[in-house]
This record gives structure tokens, sequence and C-alpha cells, in this order.
């Protein structure tokens, strides 16, 4: 190995490579050959541009950009009120309540070994009507939501209806053998007056001045409307396999039904004068009495989505009324059936 013939020529050949060194590295370079006590200084980590949602690395904290996430379609207001099968027998029918939303489900009736059916609620919101057998007959009872008091009206009937105005109740009675009719009395059970003969399941018109109801037209079930002092009866339809059960939109535009053979029923939405009727249930499903929500755009209504063709898999199902959103509120291994949506 060669050797330096002089040791200051040695040091200065080795300062003339440290110089070098340095130049090739730039400036900082040699402040760093006299600060090794300092870590060197890192690249800055530039943040990824922000789009719909913040990027997360592997391994890192992800950093709250609080990004605006755009709103849900909004769901529907007000309460359901609904047969609950808890026993699965029908001797021994209860009636059950809950939101819209699908939250607060609950018992309202108490007594295990009589029947309810047919609820609906009152224009306030604040109590429900149902038929019950608690003395023997089926009679029209009043029942408040938040106390639990219930009120005998005194009335033998079913399907109790709440006038718009909260001063009158629409029903339908059976007089021995013959075919249900259809009656109007007083909200505190007095005045009780028969508007049509022949009838079953009435709804008021938004504006209270009709009734919606099912009847015989020959030897086949309709829907028809009559006014309160049993004028202009109107047969509205003509439908294959009719029921029943049907409801009003609240602004009297469109009438909600259901019609069809067991096991195939589905929802027909029409024109309040009855044209245009149009099938809006999806296929499958056994779908069946149908009731608007306070704001016109939903129906409530019996399905078997889940449990097609099972006895007690009915449960309870919400739509828009274009067929779109369907959702099922009730989970039971009962069944859960003719629903009425009020406020």
């Amino acid at each position: 190995m060669a050797r330096f013939p002089d040791p200051l020529v040695a040091r200065l050949f080795g300062l003339f490579l440290i110089i070098l060194s340095c130049w090739a590295v730039g400036f900082g370079g040699w402040i760093l050959i006299g600060s090794r006590s300092h870590a060197p200084l890192a690249t800055p980590k530039l943040l990824p541009t922000v789009t719909d949602s913040p990027t997360v690395f592997p391994s890192e904290t992800p950093v709250d950009l609080h990004t605006p996430t755009a709103s849900p379609r909004p769901g529907p207001d007000g309460k359901i009120v609904y047969v609950c099968q808890v026993f699965r027998l029908q001797a021994q029918d209860q009636i059950c309540i809950i939101n819209a939303d699908g939250t607060g489900q609950r018992r309202l009736t108490t007594e295990d070994d009589v029947r309810h059916f047919y609820p609906s609620l009152a224009p306030d919101g604040q109590s429900a009507l149902f038929s019950s057998n608690l003395d023997g007959n089926f009679k029209i009872y009043e029942q408040d939501l938040a106390s639990g008091e219930l009120t005998n009206l005194g009335v033998v009937g079913v399907a109790p209806d709440v006038s718009p105005d909260s001063r009158s109740i629409a029903y339908a009675r059976s007089e021995g053998l013959t075919s249900d009719s259809i009656w109007v009395m007083d909200r505190d059970g007095r005045n009780s007056r028969e508007v049509y003969r022949d009838g079953w399941d009435p709804t008021w018109s938004p504006d209270g001045g009709r009734l919606l109801f099912a009847t015989d037209v020959g030897s086949v079930a309709q829907l028809a409307t009559i006014a309160l002092d049993g004028s202009g009866f109107h047969v509205l339809t003509s439908l294959q396999d009719f029921r029943g059960r049907s409801d009003w939109s609240p602004d009297g535009s469109r009438i909600v039904t259901y019609a069809g053979k067991p096991w195939q029923r589905e929802l027909i939405l029409m024109n309040a004068d009855g044209s245009d009727p149009q099938q809006i249930s999806p296929p499958n499903g056994d779908s069946q009495g149908p009731s608007f929500s306070p704001d016109g755009q939903w129906v409530a209504f019996t399905g078997y989505f889940d449990h097609y063709k099972q006895v007690n898999g009915c449960e309870i199902y919400i739509m828009r009324i274009d067929g779109t959103d369907l959702k099922r509120l009730t989970n039971n291994d009962y069944c859960d059936w003719q629903p009425r949506w009020g406020n």
C-alpha cells in the first residue's frame, strides 16, 4: 500500500477530500458533519386531497376532517297500530303499536284471554280504537295511549274509524246472519245511525263528507263511496278478487287497497275516482290491508316477504307509494297484521 511521503502532505490531502465531499452534497452537508447529535430533517408528508371521505393510511390514526356526508332520504313520521297475535291464537289477538321508524314497539291491550282487532288511531294520535269481546260481544273501545285508560263506547261493531274532525266514528256491524252494514255514531258512542245496509271496512274521506268501504256489487265485492246521509252511492272499482281493507290518502287524491287470490294478494293504488288502478307492491309478498302515512307518501301493510306461505309469517311492512324503500318494521315468530297509520 502506498504511503504519503510527508505527514503534512497527508493532512492537506485529507482536508482536500473533505472539502470536495461537502461541495458535492451542498452546504447542508457541511453543517451535518459538525452536528451528528441532531437527527436528519424529515421531508414533510403531504396530506392527500380530500374528496368524499378522508384516506386512511395503514398504521396511522385517521384525522377527523369533518367531511360532510349526504343526508339520507327522509323517513316517515307517525305511529302504526296493529293486531299482534302474541299467543298465536286468533281468539287471543292483542293490539300493539310501533313508531314508523321501527322503534317503540309495545303491546297496548292487557287482557290475555279475549280478542282485540280492527285497530285505528284517533286523528290527534292520543288514543287507539278497536273492537273487543271483553264482555262477550264485540264492542268498540277507545284506549288512551299515555295512561292506558280504556273506555267502552257501548256500541256493538268492528273496524272503528274516527272522522277527521274527531266528532264521529264510522264502523261496521252485523245483524244476526245478515251481511255487515255501515254505521256512524257520535264520538262518545251516542246517536248511532245506519248509512248503508251492505258494507264493511269503512274509512273517512279527508274532508269528512264521504265514506269509503267495501260492498257486494251483485255477487262480487268492490269499493264504493257514499255520503253520510246515505245519498250518492257510487261504485269505484271492478277488481278481480277484491278483499276490502282500504284507505284514502290525506289529500283525497288517491285510494289504496288490495286484491288477489290467497298468497297472491297485491296492493293496488288508484285515483280517488277509481281510475288508473296500478299494482304497487313487489311480487311474492302476499301484501294486504294497506294504510297511508300522514304525509301520503308511504303505506303500511301486512306482508310475508321474509316468511312466504308461513302461517305465522305475516309482518308489518312500509314502503313508498311508488313501491320503493320496502322496510320491515316487525320481526316476530307470530303474526302481525291489520296496520293503521296515524300521527
